[in-house]
């Protein structure tokens, strides 16, 4: 800023204000961060500065950068959106900040920072700033950067002194219910909780809503809107718990914050450093707290390989790993387990006042007859169709007729007839076409001559 400032315009034109420095952070909360930061080391300097971000209208950002601004600090994708309508020239920028450098150097961002890099001029100086800085990604600056130096105000990977560190071996099924008894019982008022998925930052926050927690949930599927608001709200101590993912232990800045939980053990020892990095900072003292369960025993031991320390393990009493059987302090109601669809009997209306016959199969089932047992509806009948009770005799017969009709002719599907009515009949009527072989046995089934010809088959 000092060094801006030394050149610094005082002129009101736009032309007078190119964009000089541009900051690149990973997140919103952090840009917004960052800007406020800007204002406030510059609020009696000449300088201009504006951030711009995702989630919000586009309009007032590019009216912003139409007016000249010095200092731009941006996201990623928001920051690419301006460069290609046009809104934004960076070919004056004299200082590129990467904040949470190794965040915005992984695999995610690499592509949009090396966009970036090739619309700022080859001559500039790049400043990095991380609380960890793994040797890879450090190989990786190495490739922009010219005789870079390294400033490092503490030892590498390694979370403040001032930071009280704890690890609570508990079962993966009694987290929440741990969690809600150190808030309760420490009573502690203002606590940030960190979970490796959306889904279960929601679910956490409307868990600790109905045991009587203040809580709500900050993580990227949220709007901007709603983000803002969670994290103000948390700021003001409006709110005891914020449940969020890792998009909340980059930099975020929350002054005095006394607690930070550890949920989930986050799968990368470094985000550790950055999670509990949100507490004892500018000399105040902090407690980070992590709920381990057995599976994520080898992540702890990661953690304590990186940071060079034994964290000390605690059990609580009542919440050991191994007390599976210990009662929640609110059930969740079981969903009643119901077969599929298409196994489910279709009940039928009330017609006439009786009730209508079951369906199997989607076809309904026909009442018994003559006290013979009732066959599986849409079974075939006589080649084909579905017809009303046929005597095993009969059935046999015409058993025998189809094998002989294979023997003199391909067998050639019936077609469908009428379902038979209630009343008795003398004699099942054919009607659809057989093969020369079923006519035959028909025929001197019903007293014809046997040779087949319609008038007996009929």
């Amino acid at each position: 800023m000092q060094r801006l400032n030394a050149k610094a315009s005082s002129s009101y034109s736009p032309a007078r204000h190119p964009v000089r420095a541009l900051i690149v952070t990973p997140t919103r909360e952090l840009a917004i961060q960052v800007e406020e930061s800007v204002r406030t080391y510059g609020k009696y300097q000449k300088l201009k500065s504006t951030c711009i971000y995702g989630g919000v209208g586009i309009q007032p950002q590019i009216d912003a950068l139409r007016g000249g601004i010095d200092v731009v600090v941006a996201t990623p994708g928001r920051l690419l959106d301006h460069v290609q309508q046009k809104t934004i020239d960076l070919r004056q920028v004299e200082i590129l900040v990467l904040d949470e450098a190794d965040r915005m150097l992984d695999m995610g961002f690499i592509p949009d920072i090396r966009r970036i890099l090739a619309l700022v001029p080859a001559t500039r100086q790049n400043l990095l700033f991380s609380a960890t800085f793994p040797e890879e990604i450090r190989k990786l600056a190495a490739s922009f950067m010219k005789d870079p130096v390294t400033v490092e105000v503490a030892r590498r990977n390694t979370p403040a002194e001032l930071v009280g560190q704890v690890a609570h071996p508990v079962a993966s099924d009694r987290k929440r219910d741990l969690l809600a008894h150190l808030v309760k019982t420490n009573d502690w008022r203002q606590v940030l909780v960190f979970t490796r998925t959306k889904h279960g930052a929601n679910r956490l926050a409307q868990q600790l809503e109905r045991s009587g927690i203040e809580a709500d949930a900050i993580h990227g599927n949220k709007s901007q809107n709603a983000r803002t608001r969670a994290l103000t709200r948390f700021k003001d101590n409006e709110l005891r718990v914020l449940v969020a993912t890792d998009i909340a232990a980059r930099g975020l800045d929350i002054e005095a914050l006394p607690h930070v939980v550890n949920y989930d053990m986050p799968h990368v020892a470094e985000d550790y450093v950055h999670r509990i990095g949100r507490t004892g900072r500018a000399g105040v003292e902090g407690e980070a707290v992590s709920l381990v369960s057995p599976e994520e025993r080898p992540l702890l031991a990661a953690i304590e390989k990186l940071i060079n320390r034994k964290i000390d393990s605690r059990v609580v009493e009542g919440f050991e790993p191994g007390n599976a059987s210990a009662p929640r302090e609110r059930q969740e109601p079981r969903r009643e387990q119901r077969p599929p669809k298409r196994f489910q009997q279709k009940q039928q209306p009330r017609r006439n006042g009786q009730q209508a016959q079951p369906r199997w199969n989607g076809q309904p089932q026909q009442p018994r007859r003559n006290g013979q047992p009732q066959a599986r509806p849409g079974a075939r009948r006589n080649g084909g169709g579905r017809s009303g009770y046929v005597s095993p005799e009969l059935e046999a017969q015409l058993r025998e007729g189809r094998m002989r009709a294979r023997e003199d002719a391909p067998y050639e599907p019936a077609e469908e007839i009428a379902p038979a009515q209630p009343a008795p009949r003398p004699a099942p009527t054919i009607t659809h076409r057989a093969s020369r072989g079923v006519r035959r046995v028909l025929g001197a089934l019903l007293g014809g001559n046997g040779n087949g010809n319609k008038d007996d088959a009929s």
